[in-house]
Order: C-alpha cells, then structure tokens, then sequence
C-alpha cells in the first residue's frame, strides 16, 4: 500500500511542476466574485391596500418594470392568485399570457386585467362579494425573471358577535362558517375585528376568526374578561382544533343591494307569522347581517323589537335615547323567544340586482 501511495505522491508533484511550467502566471487559489445590477425586471403597486363594497368595483395595482435589454417576450406570464387566511395555500383567480386569459372559480367572468399599458398587470374585480376580501399576489414572470407583489382587498363593513339559538359556545369553526353565512356574512378576520374593537366593540365572550385563532375585543377591563388590572385590548386563545373546539363567532358584513324596513302591521306576530307577512309583502324576513349593516351603514333606527330569520328578536338604535338604549348606538338583543307564542314586529329585506 505504501509505493502506491508515494507514487501518488509523486504523480501530484510532477502534476503540480508541468502546471506551474505551461502556466506560470496562474494562482493555485483564486476567489471569483460575480456581481449583478439588481433584478431586470420587478413588479410595485403605488397602494398596498384597496378599500370597495361589497357590490362595487376595485381595481388591485400591480406595475410591471423591465430592463430594456431584455428582449421582447409574447410569452410574459400574469398570475394573479389569492392568499387564504392562514396563508397555507393560493387560491387562483386569474392568468394572462399574450393573448390567452383564464379566470377561476367564483372569480369567472369578474376579473379582467386593466391594460392601460403593456407593463400594467392590475387587476379588476367587479361585483365584489364578501368572500372576495383578503390579499392577492401578483405574480409576473418573463423568461427567467420573475416578480411578485401583494396587494389586499378591504371592504367597508361592520363586524358582529354571534351565537345561535342553542346558545354560547357550541359553534366549531365550521358551524362558525355556515352561522355567518346564514346571517349574510362571513367570518371576520383579525384585521377587521381589530378596527372594530378600535371602533369602541367591547365584548366578553371569545369567538372564532377566520384565521382558526379564538378572541375577543375589550375596550372596558373588568374581573370577568381577563382582569380588571389589565389593559384593553384583544384577548387571544391562539389556534384552536377547528372540528373539536367550540365557542361563538365574531362575523362580518357590509353593504346591500335592497332594502331593509321594519313592516307595518296591524298587530304583533308569531314567528310563523313574521315570515309570511314578509313574503306577502313581496320580501324575505331579515337577517341578523342585513339590520347590522343597516344600522351601521345605513344609521338605521328603529325601536321597535322585531323577528329575524334566525329566530332571535333585536332592534337597532342609532341616536340613543330613553326607553331605547339610553347609554350607546348599538342593535339591542331580546334573545330567542318561544317562536308560537311571542308576538313581536318583524324586520324585512327586500333585494334587487
């Protein structure tokens, strides 16, 4: 083993002898630096955020800049994807290259890109639903360049606590989806329970969030909600098992396309009643979401208690006043009576496109 090993030796040194005769200016360790002038081709938007209704139209920036060196390329791809609220997947909405143009899901036939130039990657959305909040990235990729930028959709609204008539605490996140929705909503995300509780919402039971967390906003500490001695703010439970975990659910929703009214009647009803009185008045019993909005974008007033779709009994006051919420503009809760046999007044909604 040891005259193999002392010809290897002797192999690298002659190796090493012929290298430095052939080439003597060459150096045994050199360090190569490769340096660039930043990305050829980027993507901005001059607004990160873009406030609509639901109803409305908005329009999400995305700007394409691109070295002038590159060659021109037909096949520059647009993607315009949206993130889920707990950022674990993309959902797609809309893809562009040259003259091919594909939009997704419930996004079919209400996206197009603006186009105002040939770097102008912004996206329309029209007739925006609930579900269409939240962020979006823009993806443009040329070649082997590619960039990204994320824009997020808000909607003017108002968010609401919620639990159903088998009372506080039995909702899982997907019973929390489907109440809101029954309620012309949707669950709220962080953000919008945020500028709600920025908004003076004070309350003291938790409740679902989109994102699968569990909070609650307090404006007012008191022994109850986590202290007297502690600091207003968002209570929060973290994460919790969507399938197993039950508590309420904070919704939200925002503008209408109808109207909403407390009917006329000669006499109080029964829930039975309420409703068909409203389908003969060509309309639909109210729903929780639907008097939230009125009354907190519309500055719908009314003290008169009234049946909703859920069962339960409410009214909304905006101007307080005696006899009618005296201390603070709020929708007031008569909970979920004996549908047979309390008479109440009835909240209606009549819709049109």
């Amino acid at each position: 083993m040891i005259p193999v090993l002392i010809c290897a030796l002797l192999s690298l040194s002659v190796a090493d002898s012929d290298l430095d005769t052939l080439y003597p200016e060459l150096e045994h360790s050199r360090t190569i630096y490769v340096t660039e002038n930043g990305p050829r081709l980027s993507v901005s938007a001059e607004q990160l955020k873009v406030v609509s209704r639901r109803g409305g139209n908005a329009t999400l920036p995305c700007k394409i800049q691109r070295d002038q060196s590159l060659a021109p390329n037909r096949k520059m791809r647009i993607k315009w994807t949206k993130l889920t609220s707990d950022y674990l997947k993309e959902v797609d909405v809309f893809v562009a290259m040259d003259y091919h143009k594909r939009s997704y899901g419930s996004f079919h036939g209400r996206v197009h890109l603006q186009g105002s130039s040939p770097m102008d990657a912004s996206l329309v959305i029209t007739e925006i639903t609930l579900e269409d909040y939240g962020r979006y990235k823009c993806e443009v990729i040329d070649g082997l360049e590619d960039g990204t930028v994320v824009v997020s959709l808000d909607l003017e609204g108002v968010v609401f606590p919620y639990f159903p008539r088998l009372g506080r605490y039995n909702l899982n996140f997907y019973d929390a989806e489907r109440a809101c929705r029954d309620q012309d909503a949707i669950v709220a995300s962080f953000d919008q329970l945020y500028e709600a509780w920025r908004g003076k919402l004070d309350w003291c039971n938790a409740g679902w969030l989109s994102d699968g967390t569990v909070q609650y906003p307090i404006t007012t500490p008191r022994e109850p909600c986590g202290g007297k001695n502690t600091v207003p703010g968002i209570r929060n439970y973290g994460l919790r098992d969507k399938d197993k975990n039950h508590y309420d659910v904070f919704c939200f929703t925002s503008h209408y396309k109808g109207r909403f009214y407390y009917l006329i009647h000669p006499s109080k009803l029964t829930y039975d009643e309420a409703v068909r009185a409203c389908q003969k008045d060509g309309a639909q019993i109210a729903k929780v979401g639907q008097m939230y909005a009125a009354w907190k974008l519309h500055g719908y007033d009314r003290c008169d208690a009234g049946w909703l779709a859920d069962g339960s009994v409410r009214y909304p006051i905006s101007r307080p006043r005696r006899r009618c919420s005296p201390t603070e503009a709020a929708v007031r809760f008569h909970g979920f009576p004996d549908k047979k046999h309390k008479l109440y007044g009835v909240y209606c909604f009549k819709g049109h496109n």
